[in-house]
């Protein structure tokens, strides 16, 4: 099998196995299977008329038994995408004119022949912050608008907020916001741009603090072994990616349901690979760039090894599309 993994730029910078990137621990198990495995970068990716091409780095294995045993090698070749078998486009935010330009030019890739994980189209369909109104029952209250005025009622009306950029990650930009205080026309202001830029602002959850869930879906399925990510010192949110900000946690009913709920949704618009944060058992993001899946965390906490669950998962749609396309080449004959 052969693969390309676009990841992000600082992560091809400083190529070395990395326990806190996803990537890499899909990289890794990958070339354990004896894939052919290859890397790049939004910005190497180009067209030669309608075939999508990119500069391609290869990843190998070291002779070495350390756990940090293979490296990118630094002579590139120029390839045709169609070419290979499973492209894993995990770039991270903020979703440019440059993350959309890569999008438009995976759009060109044969899809009957090889996998595009996400489905470039579906990620441009599904705005992280956006999408969850599609399964609005699960959601808390929310407003998406340039408007200081429209905010500044919601937050009146709610009386605590919170205020998300649509296209950023990791919490940058993100403000908590409170009725009467007396920064708020500053945030907002700082926010929109000067009611240039819109967006998300949602209710308060008021269990919210420690209460930040990580729920993986892969292929549609909800995995069992999911974390709380706690919040960070004098924060009222996630910001730190060390263990003491993480603890162990599990599904409950209400979650399974809104994982079965949103299933058919996710496969229908090619989101194969999904992190769901959820709050007191409310969605208030789906992650489709490039989710974090905390395999570092959740191997060591379920006493585990998910990435080989998701490389089997991999492999078979994989596997799947090249029996369909011989049953078709077949019936020509």
């Amino acid at each position: 099998m052969k693969a390309v993994f676009v990841i992000d730029k600082i992560e091809f910078k400083y190529f070395e196995f990395n326990e806190l990137i996803t990537s890499f621990w899909l990289i890794k198990e990958c070339l354990a299977r004896n894939f052919e495995v290859y890397i790049t970068t939004m910005d190497k990716l180009y067209l030669e008329g309608s075939s999508p091409c990119a500069l391609l780095y290869r990843a190998l294995f070291t002779d070495s038994s350390t756990k940090h045993n293979f490296y990118c090698d630094k002579k590139y070749i120029s390839s045709c995408l169609n070419d290979f078998d499973l492209i894993l486009f995990r770039a991270d935010p903020p979703v440019t004119m440059e993350y959309i330009f890569a999008t438009y030019i995976l759009d060109f890739v044969e899809k009957s022949s090889t996998t595009v994980v996400n489905n470039p189209e579906g990620i441009r369909k599904a705005n992280e912050k956006l999408y969850i109104n599609n399964f609005s029952e699960f959601v808390p209250e929310n407003i998406t608008t340039s408007s200081a005025s429209l905010i500044k009622n919601f937050v009146n009306e709610y009386g605590e907020a919170v205020l998300k950029p649509l296209n950023k990650c990791f919490g940058k930009g993100v403000y908590y916001l409170k009725k009467g205080d007396k920064n708020i026309n500053t945030i907002i202001d700082s926010a929109t741009n000067s009611g240039e830029v819109p967006v998300m602002v949602q209710d308060y959850i008021k269990n919210a603090m420690n209460q930040d869930k990580r729920i993986l879906m892969v292929g549609g399925e909800a995995y069992e072994e999911c974390i709380t990510k706690l919040s960070g010192n004098e924060d009222f949110k996630f910001n730190s990616q060390s263990d003491e900000f993480f603890k162990k946690a599990s599904l409950s009913d209400k979650e399974r349901e809104l994982c079965g709920r949103i299933s058919s949704k996710l496969q229908e618009d090619g989101l194969y690979f999904v992190g769901l944060d959820v709050m007191d058992e409310k969605l208030i993001e789906i992650n489709v760039t490039s989710p974090s899946f905390f395999i570092k965390e959740i191997n060591s906490m379920f006493n585990t090894q998910i990435e080989k669950k998701i490389i089997n998962y991999l492999e078979d749609i994989v596997n799947k599309k090249g029996i369909i396309k011989q049953e078709l080449s077949s019936t020509h004959f």
